[in-house]
């Protein structure tokens, strides 16, 4: 009987600082007094303010290489250390509080709170609301395009938060919350915290202090005194009550009285205090805490569970707050944080009621409901009726708040509210309604009475929870209680149903003073550290299995605190400090643990600790030493345990340093070095052989047996594991010696030299065979090639011990779950996928693929330690794959397979477009750049001196790599930037006159002056297209406005001309200045980070200014305005400041674009009177801000078809007061305009044939038409509305109301006049707006044809015009409308075909340019050519916005050089609104520099007609006809079209073709276009796909994979990945610098990998090898690779084979794109150059024999793909494999061919013992030579060939005998059939990879067994012989 013994360990620690535990002593004697000083004494006595008092609190370490944290904590001060570094401190004496308590937890967050909680309590973010009960109809188009749905779609949510680490400490009033990653929070606290504790998941639990005279009150009463217990979550919600009175069911909380009603109970008692909280893991077993009642003398086990927001029902709330007594009820109102930092809270869904609670109504009395804050059930909370009156939708976000002013600033803050009471009634916060729903609820699960001496002394009481693991039927964890004074510990299993309920079982004694729950001999389990009365140490484990230790330390151990992992504070009696010390068992050598796993699982518990303390006594020995020899101490321990003798091996003994060097570790590691080969080693130390076992079999030998041989095999699938199995493999053939002896012979065949001889069977004792056991063990490389090779393949069970078992003792399961076999489970998964043929080969690949990434590191530990010939089927998997990967992968799956360019592409990073100072990879590894001279260095320093370089001029695109890719081939944006830039002296050539004097020289110089410099005001506008969004990220510092030059330098007399002052108006530069502001601000790209409202408000000059008003409104347009907060707003607005005004009420519109917010509505309500209840009020607004209100009224409202708006905007239309034009309102034009667009906006493509909408058209027809009466001028009736006005006005309104609609009758309502009579009566300017309009209603019948212009023009008028070319008179009227029209339908046109770049759109319009231009540029004198050449100029206008509008961001060099010539005509027809027009043609023509393009949304398309409106200003400062702000909002049309391919490796933008399958309508098609380029509108495209010889192919789904049109809405790059056999298309257009090309010298590479030979060459293949690698990869592993062992030096023959094997792997690695195989040549060359007499040559040749049987017999077949016609060739060339195989295969044929291997193998053959020889002997290697041989040919084992040979004997006699039929005499024919017999049965029993048992080797042994037979019987004869003469003698 194995008796257990202590086991001695060293107890060697530092001094710890015992923690102070807070003791409340209740007062002797009652002091007399009014409840108040009561009250006061009571709460000075909770304090722990003494400075004396220092308390810890010790949790298990966050930080790499420390075990625990350690809190602690006085009055005053709080420190936070980790492995006695210390982390932070906190000094707190500035709050003039004493710290109550402290711990450290987990806190939820959620990123919404913090990034957007201030933006969303008092700025403009988006706020979508339904107003008028209007639903959005999923079916009905959409307003706005793809890019704009996908901004609005991916605002953030509510995202399920994360937790992070927190330092909590309270106060006496207020607590703090700091949090590791740097955040702080502070709150107020409505009583007194006893103390904290962390929970798990996430939270805390608190307990406050209970005063004596709350106990006297509420017994006096009757009542129950209020809970204690509460528990806060995040910072940002109260602390609420612990759900009471509940079971934990199916994990979720059920009130009681709904299981069982007669254990309902009311709540926890408030005497329970708590003692111990556990938060160690999220196990429902492991979340306990422990609570005492002092007078009851109980103590309490609970188990508490975080309630889930799904899981909160309402029985909840109602059972946990319902049962208070009505007194406490009505002392509610005063929240618990009025000093809260946000009300925002992310993770809890809430049921809104229908109405406020009543505590908030006015009369009525407070109730305790669901939205009652946690401080009106404190008593002595002061009420603040103030949270009845808060707005609920007040939410804030301050981090960190001070001490400063803390008695105010949560007054401040709470009422900082920005909404009306109105909508603080329609709109109920949810934090305000969730304050007391319970985060956690608690079930009971044990109770027992304690002693009186237990229940003084509790704070000795010790808890512990160790254990928690599966025993083979359930969950199971073990908790102990130990009462100090009776010396006991109270063990209670607690188990998990299969409802996940927690159970208590019965509970069990131990004798224990003191109990600790660490990690001391298991893995990632607790055991249960004892300190027994005597003051010895125990650990309990596997339940109640007790590991005695005898601690080497002075003085006897009192108590055990504060354990954490492994390490312990000790108390000694006596003693007053504490030591704290690390007791660890465990060893942490990987396989040794996987040893004592696979023991666990394969004995019963009680065996399996016997065992393991047999290893811990063997291991103590050597003092727990973690070294390589642990393994020998437990492979000791088994042999031990199973009562076998082992003899022990003594180390050598040698005087020899030289001897000592050679036996030692090192030098058998570097055995088989070669440069060590030549070196006279001593003999090294033959193996003992085991003796043979006589005695009888433990009864788990066979199971630890087939465990062991298991786990050996999982050890062959590592490579890193083979040193540790040669350790292994002796105790094995040990333990198979005895029962089961063939598996002996399998490890030796392995192994050769790490076990004894080769024994004889008949040495076997027969009795002890376990015939359980199959003759022939499970072998991993024939059971993995027979799963891939055959589907149907009878797969043997891997965890099969538990069978061999004895019945009824199944395994201990000593660690659980944990898989010693896991390797070997995931490899066999795998397999098992690649092997399922009822799928294609790529779907096989894509399930292994994802079965090798859950391996653990993402697949790539399994993948680099698996034997290369198990490794191939899986890369060849990877490699299928790579090719053709599927759509929706994660990212790490595309980059385990090499798909870099995938993984980015799914990345969702933001676009790298943007690199000022970035260089590729690329041009560090090949530079392409040459040196700054010095003078460039010395001008650059001049520059920086004077301020030069950091002047801004406003075109600075900052996108180098994206611009020379896309344009380069000329200068054509340089161009544009010279044209645009408005902050230099622009230069004009002039002709010199002679004629004129000085005086008139200046004059005519001041002249072009002025002309140029009202050019110069219209630059802006067009520069605001150009640079549009090339800014991605703002620094913190100032934002900077390129100023505006008016200067120019006259040519050729080189003077500088400078306008006179005050001849250009303040009133024109003020607008110009504001244009100049908003292409500065629009330079800001709508995704950039860094635009806050602080850094709004930073950039605020002192003064407005019209500059600044734009950089407003440009941060509007981008959406940027939604981050300003409510009051910088009205810092804005309160000056009244026009431009000012106009950008805040446009900008906020804008940026809340569709989404009728309601902030936004009121701010436009204040500055637009018809939005008041009495709209005649006067405001003294001026009417441009009113319309600047309406146009953004339109923008907020766009698409909602809100009939409240739409109506105030139509009334607009015809305001009375604006019939008669004065000075009051010259603006009244522009007015109208707004607020018809902006109804246009709110009703667009809205029309609909409702009684409501056919009451607005009606009215429209009046606007447009006019009145139905006649005016009788004898009546002196007035018109109530100006027809000129509101005409067009309407026209464009009705329009954008019935847009796509194509409805007939409505565009009828358009029609053109026909006659001269009725075209005088209206403006010619009309007719285009009512040509625009008509095409927008009938909007599919647009085409650029001459048919449909044609029919868009009143027949009378075309006839008339073509008479006119044929030289006859055409009226006037007739030909101004021709032009006009023939303008609005080319504007028509564009609308339509805006940024489709269309080559027949573009060339219809481009055709009418032309014509228009030779009409506009013809100068005649006749005054009615003027009239007819302005409106030439004005539709040439329109339609030079209009051609670039259709090819906008194309950057067309054909248009370019149009409009280039038109911005150089600076005449005086050239008006103020012609070069705005000629500008923002230019600007649209290189949209954002080519990477945006124009949008054919409705939404779009309104702001499109909105900002190039056909009312071109004649001055900068002319506002009157049409608002010039709104020229601007052409940004809501802008859509990032631009498809960029990047290199993923060097990040450089390439050119790359890419196919686009587009569906329009019923028409789908498919165009080839190359990246960079502009693609058609996303909706149209159906999918991309790259596929071409030079890059990795990929295949975007749009249409059925969602995600990918998402990510291509987010990101326009495509990230590709190009073969390493070619070069870009930028460098190798022709493709004929490829790889293919070049290697044509380099054919006979692949010839070296076959057979490694020294070529005879001139020049070595690795000559230029750097440059020649860096053109076609710039993966650095190649480059690494070439450096190291492609050199051209070497000294001898073998590093010149070497290298040149090297070289042929690159070539060919590069050549086919697969770095992967370097490391398996390498493997293949190193097994090719191994001795054959190497211990791993077995190995090495089975690793090779397996890649070759698979790429001959498999991998043609299941794995390239050809049963789905598409092969692809494999990784490796079978040639390759061929001839390594041959090679090796030839070295075992000339060690064959020797006498000595001759006889071995017939011994082996005889059955006949090989005894062990002498290392380094010949026979020695024969040995070796001869397991090989074994190996490779798949023989049996000598205990069946005995079998077979005894077989074939008989078999042989017994026909040979008989005659036929029943014989034969034909012994050639019998010797055939019992070869094939022989052959066919040893096949069976034995395991092979591809070919079995040869018949070559069949006759070999069927030789030895002949010659056996012959020298026995010549024995037998001799014998005979002998016995004959001594008879004579």
């Amino acid at each position: 009987m194995y008796s257990i013994t202590p086991l001695p360990i060293q107890l060697d620690g530092r001094l710890h600082t015992p923690t102070a535990h807070f003791r409340y002593t209740e007062p002797r004697f009652q002091l007399g007094g009014s409840k108040l000083l009561k009250a006061i004494r009571s709460a000075l006595q909770s304090s722990r303010g003494s400075p004396d008092t220092v308390n810890t609190a010790i949790t298990p370490s966050c930080h790499t290489g420390a075990e625990e944290e350690e809190l602690t904590w006085d009055a005053n001060t709080v420190t936070l250390s980790a492995g006695g570094i210390l982390l932070k401190r906190w000094d707190l004496r500035t709050e003039g509080q004493p710290v109550q308590c402290a711990c450290i937890g987990w806190f939820e967050q959620s990123s919404t709170v913090f990034a957007s909680s201030a933006a969303r309590s008092g700025s403009y973010a988006d706020e979508e609301e339904v107003l008028d009960g209007i639903l959005p109809d999923p079916n009905e188009r959409p307003t706005f395009g793809p890019f704009s749905r996908q901004t609005r779609d991916s605002k953030p949510q509510n995202d399920p938060g994360s937790r992070s680490r927190a330092v909590f400490i309270f106060l006496r009033s207020i607590g703090k919350v700091y949090v590791l990653n740097g955040l702080e929070y502070t709150f107020h606290l409505p009583f007194i915290v006893r103390n904290a504790w962390a929970l798990s998941p996430h939270g805390i639990m608190l307990q406050r202090f209970l005063d004596s005279n709350e106990l006297e009150e509420a017994k006096s009463s009757g009542d129950e005194p209020l809970p204690t217990l509460f528990t806060m979550i995040n910072p940002f919600s109260e602390a609420a009550m612990v759900g009471l009175g509940y079971a934990i069911k199916g994990g979720l909380p059920v009130a009681l009285e709904d299981v069982e009603p007669e254990k309902t109970s009311s709540s926890i008692p408030a005497q329970e205090e708590v003692l111990w909280v556990s938060s160690r893991s999220s196990e429902p077993t492991d979340q306990l805490f422990v609570t005492l009642d002092k007078t009851a003398q109980t103590v309490t086990l609970w188990r508490y569970i975080f309630v889930h927001s799904k899981s909160a029902s309402s029985s909840i709330i109602h059972g946990s707050t319902s049962r208070l007594p009505a007194k406490h009820r009505r002392s509610m109102s005063s929240p618990l944080s009025p000093r809260r930092t946000s009300l925002h809270h992310t993770n809890i869904s809430f049921e809104l009621p229908a109405e406020p609670p009543l505590a908030s109504l006015p009369g009525k009395p407070p109730s305790l409901t669901a939205a009652v804050p946690m401080a009106s059930i404190v008593p002595g909370a002061v009420p603040d009726v103030s949270w009845a009156s808060h707005p609920a939708n007040v939410k804030s976000s301050r981090p960190s708040l001070g001490s400063v002013a803390r008695a105010d600033l949560p007054f401040n803050i709470d009422k900082a509210g920005f909404s009306s009471t109105k909508e603080t009634s329609s709109f109920i916060d949810p934090i305000e309604n969730a304050r007391m729903r319970p985060a956690y609820c608690v079930d009971k699960l044990y109770s027992t009475t304690l002693s009186k001496k237990d229940c003084d002394s509790w704070w000795d009481i010790t808890f512990g929870i160790y254990d928690r693991r599966w025993d083979g039927e359930k969950e199971r964890t073990q908790f102990a209680l130990c009462l100090p004074w009776t010396s006991k510990a109270t063990i209670i299993p607690l188990t998990k149903t299969k409802e996940k309920r927690v159970v208590a079982e019965a509970p069990v004694q131990v004798i224990a003073v003191s109990v600790a729950a660490m990690k001391i001999l298991r893995p990632g389990i607790d055991d249960l550290l004892l300190v027994k009365p005597d003051g010895t140490l125990a650990v309990l484990s596997y339940g109640y299995h007790e590991f005695p230790l005898d601690a080497q330390m002075t003085g006897a151990i009192s108590g055990l605190k504060a354990g954490v992992e492994s390490s312990v504070a000790l108390s000694r009696r006596h003693v007053l400090e504490s030591t704290r010390v690390t007791i660890n068992l465990l060893p942490i050598i990987p396989h040794v643990q996987q040893v004592l796993l696979t023991l666990a699982m394969v004995l019963p518990l009680t065996e399996f600790s016997v065992l393991h303390h047999r290893f811990l006594s063997r291991w103590s020995t050597r003092r727990y030493a973690q070294d390589e020899e642990t393994l020998d101490d437990i492979c000791g321990a088994i042999v031990g345990f199973l009562g076998l003798d082992m003899a022990e091996r003594a180390p050598p003994t040698s005087s020899n340093p030289w001897d000592t060097l050679c036996n030692s570790p090192t030098a058998k590691r570097f055995a088989n070095d070669i440069a060590l080969r030549k070196l006279n080693f001593p003999r090294p130390q033959m193996a003992e052989d085991p003796p043979i076992h006589h005695k009888s079999v433990h009864k788990h030998h066979s199971s630890v047996l087939v465990g062991l041989h298991h786990l050996g095999q999982c050890f062959l699938l590592s490579t890193d594991r083979h040193k540790a199995l040669m350790k292994l493999v002796p105790t094995i053939c040990q333990l198979a010696y005895v029962v089961r002896p063939e598996w002996a012979d399998y490890w030796k065949r392995l192994f050769p030299d790490v076990s004894g001889a080769w024994r004889s069977p008949q040495k076997t004792v027969p009795t002890n065979v376990d015939e359980q056991l199959p003759i022939w063990p499970t072998d991993v490389f024939s059971n993995l090639f027979g799963r891939i090779n055959n589907s149907d393949w009878n797969k043997p069970t891997v965890d099969s011990w538990h069978l061999i078992l004895p019945k009824g003792t199944p395994p201990s399961f000593a660690f659980g779950r944990q898989d010693p076999l896991v390797r070997y489970h995931q490899v066999t998964a795998i397999y098992d996928a690649l092997a399922d043929s009822k799928e294609s080969t790529r779907k096989r690949a894509e399930v292994a693929l994802r079965l090798l990434i859950r391996t653990g590191d993402g697949g790539y530990d399994l993948l680099n330690r698996l034997p290369i010939g198990l490794a191939m089927p899986l890369h060849e998997g990877i490699r299928t794959c790579q090719v053709s990967p599927a759509g929706e992968w994660n990212t790490a799956a595309y980059q385990f397979i090499g798909r870099d360019d995938l993984a980015e592409n799914g990345a969702s990073t933001s676009e790298a477009l943007f690199t000022s100072g970035y260089r590729t990879v690329k041009d560090y590894v090949l530079p392409t750049f040459s040196r700054k001279s010095m003078n460039e260095h010395f001008e650059e320093a001049r520059k920086a001196v004077i301020g030069e370089l950091a002047a801004v001029t406003g075109m600075e695109l900052g996108m180098e790599d994206y611009i020379t890719t896309r344009f380069s081939q000329d200068k054509r944006l340089e161009e544009i930037g010279r044209i645009l830039c408005s902050s230099h002296v622009p230069v004009i050539k002039v002709v010199e006159r002679t004629a004129l004097n000085e005086l008139d020289q200046a004059k005519e110089y001041q002249h072009y002056a002025l002309r140029i410099a009202e050019r110069t005001l219209a630059l802006p506008p067009g520069r605001a297209l150009h640079t549009f969004g090339c800014v991605e990220v703002v620094t913190k510092e100032a934002y900077s406005i390129p100023k505006i030059e008016y200067s120019v330098r006259i040519q050729p007399q080189n003077q500088l001309i400078t306008p006179e002052p005050g001849k250009i108006p303040l009133e024109c530069s003020s607008w110009g200045e504001f244009h100049n502001g908003v292409a500065a601000g629009l330079r800001i790209s709508p995704s950039a980070t860094g635009v806050q409202s602080s850094w709004i408000k930073f950039n605020k000059p002192s003064e407005l200014t019209p500059q600044h008003a734009g950089f407003l409104y440009a941060l509007g347009l981008a959406g940027h305005l939604r981050e300003m907060l409510t009051w910088h707003t009205f810092a804005y607005l309160t000056p009244k400041h026009d431009h000012t005004s106009i950008a805040i009420l446009l900008g906020l519109s804008a940026a809340n674009v569709g989404t009728s917010n309601r902030h936004v509505t009121k701010l436009i309500a204040v500055h637009t009177p018809a939005l008041l209840p009495t709209p005649g009020v006067d405001l003294n607004i001026p009417l441009i801000t009113q319309a600047a209100g309406l146009s953004g009224l339109g923008l907020l409202y766009m698409g909602t078809r809100n009939r409240r708006m739409a109506e105030v905007c139509l009334s607009q239309i015809s305001r009375r007061d604006l019939v008669q034009p004065d000075l009051s309102n010259e603006y009244r034009e522009a007015y109208t305009y707004s607020t018809a667009l902006a109804f246009g906006m709110i009703m667009l493509g809205k029309g609909s044939d409702v009684p409501a909408d056919l009451a607005i058209l009606s009215r429209l027809r009046v606007l447009i038409h006019g009145e139905s009466h006649t005016l009788d001028p004898s009546k002196n009736i007035k018109p109530t509305f100006d027809l000129s006005l509101t005409s067009p006005a309407a026209s464009m309104a009705l329009g954008l109301m019935y847009l796509r609609t194509n409805r007939r009758d409505i565009a009828d309502i358009l029609t053109i006049p026909d006659t001269i009579v009725a075209l005088d009566r209206i403006q010619p300017n009309f007719l285009m707006i009512r040509a625009i309009a008509r095409a927008l209603i009938m909007w599919d019948d647009i085409a650029p044809t001459e048919d449909w212009l044609n029919a868009q023009i009143p027949h009378v008028i075309k006839k008339a015009v073509d008479g006119g070319k044929q030289k006859l008179s055409v009226p006037e009227s007739f030909d101004l409308a021709y032009w006009n029209i023939i303008a609005g339908c080319c504007f028509a046109l564009a609308l339509k075909y805006a940024g489709s770049a269309r080559q027949e759109a573009s060339y219809f319009v481009l055709r009418y340019y032309d014509i228009f231009s030779r009409m506009a540029y013809t100068n005649t004198a006749a005054f009615e050519h003027r009239i007819k050449r302005a409106a030439v100029r004005d539709g040439l206008n329109l339609i030079s916005i209009s051609l670039s509008m259709i090819i906008a961001g194309s950057g067309d060099i054909h248009v370019l050089r149009r409009l280039r010539y038109a911005f150089g005509m600076h005449n005086p027809p050239l008006r103020y609104g012609t070069h705005v027009a000629i500008h923002m043609s230019i600007g649209l023509l290189f949209l954002g520099g080519g990477r945006y393009t124009l949008g054919t949304s409705d939404a779009a398309i309104a702001a499109m007609v909105v900002a190039f409106f056909p009312r071109f200003n004649q001055v900068s400062s002319d506002n009157k006809s049409y608002l010039q702000a709104l020229r601007h909002l052409w940004v809501l049309a802008v859509e990032p079209r631009c498809l960029i391919a990047r290199d993923v490796d060097t990040k450089e933008v390439v050119f790359l073709p890419v196919k686009i399958k587009l569906k329009d309508g019923n028409e789908s098609g498919t165009t080839q276009l190359v990246m960079p380029t502009l693609v058609p509108d996303i909706d149209k495209i159906q999918s991309l796909r790259v596929d071409t010889p030079r890059y990795w192919p990929f295949y975007i789904n749009i249409v059925n994979l969602p995600f990918h049109k998402e990510a291509l809405l987010k990101n326009q790059t495509l990230f590709v990945k190009r073969r390493t056999a070619f070069l870009s298309y930028m460098e190798d257009p022709k493709g004929s610098r490829s790889l293919f090309v070049r290697s044509g010298s380099s054919a006979g590479d692949a010839a070296v990998l076959d057979f490694p030979q020294l070529k005879n060459a001139d020049t070595h293949p690795a000559t230029d090898l750097h440059r020649f690698i860096s053109s076609y990869s710039n993966d650095p592993f190649f480059l690494a690779f070439a450096d190291h062992f492609c050199r051209e030096e070497s000294d001898t023959d073998d590093e010149k084979l070497f290298f040149a094997y090297c070289y042929a792997t690159l070539h060919d690695s590069i050549l086919q794109d697969k770095p992967r195989t370097i490391q398996i040549h390498l493997t293949l060359y190193r097994h090719r150059r191994m001795s054959i007499y190497s211990p791993e040559m077995v190995l090495a040749h089975q690793d090779l024999k397996f890649s070759h049987e698979f790429y001959t017999k498999i991998f043609d077949r299941r794995f390239s793909g050809r049963a789905e016609n598409n092969p692809r060739p494999s990784l490796l060339r079978e040639s390759t494999l061929r001839s390594g195989l041959y090679e090796l295969e030839g070295k075992l044929e000339s060690v064959h061919e020797q006498a000595t291997f001759g006889s071995m193998l017939r011994r082996y053959a005889r059955g006949s013992e090989i005894p062990l020889f002498e290392l380094g002997t010949e026979s020695s290697d024969m040995s070796r030579a001869l397991a090989w041989y074994l190996q490779r040919n798949s023989i049996p084992t000598s205990s069946v060939l005995l079998i077979l040979s005894t077989l074939a004997d008989n078999s042989r006699s017994r026909c040979l005998q008989q005659p036929p039929p029943q014989g034969t005499t034909a012994s050639g024919i019998l010797e055939e059939g019992i070869k094939e017999v022989v052959q066919k049965a040893g096949s069976q029993l034995t395991s092979s990879v591809g070919t079995g048992w040869s018949l070559r080797c069949v006759d070999e042994i069927m030789d030895a067994w002949e010659h056996g037979k012959a020298n026995a019987e010549a024995a037998a004869q001799a014998a005979v012989q002998m016995t004959g003469i001594e008879a004579t003698g």
